[in-house]
């Protein structure tokens, strides 16, 4: 979601256009101009990953990721609260409780916190559109200290709704977390499958 930061610059040039004004004097305001999104996040920190749908970037005590989702249908509430225990999960996180965040101008915020196997922090939170039908994951993984700067940032997340999406753009179909998931366990067999290794052939001769 490591990438020359020459490459990094040119792409963003597609996906991200990077404020040049700051807020407090200590943030960077990002804007997702495909899916007329914009956050903040402390400055300093080094992007590591880039591209339609996802987008991470990281500081010396801290890493943030966001991943775009399209919505599945059926239970929001049920399906995004399961998506998230079995994604902490899968990082063995452990202490876990809800997170408690809302996120102005969006529809709900479901979230979960937790402890990592190294003894850090993390934060996964799944912000649900009022105006497309997109859920924005925000996951950071944190050093005590840093509680009240990855709220912030998550809260920093806001939808411009006076701008017209760029529907020429917006064609292009974002996953669901179900698909998602479904395709990571099928690349998972896969894997495991290649990793096993090739029958012994035993040649058989007639006496």
């Amino acid at each position: 979601m490591q990438k020359p930061m020459k490459y990094l610059a040119s792409l963003f040039a597609l996906v991200f256009v990077l404020s040049l004004s700051t807020i407090d004097a200590g943030a960077t305001v990002y804007t997702w101009s495909r899916y007329d999104l914009s956050f903040e996040t402390p400055e300093g920190g080094f992007v590591t990953y880039n591209s339609n749908t996802r987008f991470e970037i990281q500081w010396e005590d801290m890493v943030m990721t966001v991943q775009l989702y399209s919505k599945d249908k059926g239970d929001e509430k049920k399906m995004l609260n399961e998506n998230l225990m079995r994604k902490a999960l899968g990082y063995n996180m452990y202490d876990l409780h809800e997170a408690k965040i809302k996120v102005k101008g969006f529809k709900k915020t479901y979230s979960i916190d937790g402890t990592m196997p190294d003894g850090s922090r993390a934060i996964i939170a799944d912000i649900v559109s009022k105006h497309q039908n997109l859920i924005i994951e925000v996951t950071v993984n944190y050093l005590y200290g840093n509680r009240e700067t990855v709220e912030d940032m998550i809260k920093s997340f806001a939808e411009n709704k006076t701008q017209k999406p760029n529907h020429e753009r917006k064609r292009q179909k974002v996953q669901t977390k179900q698909k998602a998931e479904k395709e990571r366990q099928k690349d998972k067999k896969r894997q495991q499958e290649q990793a096993k290794p090739a029958p012994k052939k035993e040649k058989i001769y007639d006496a």
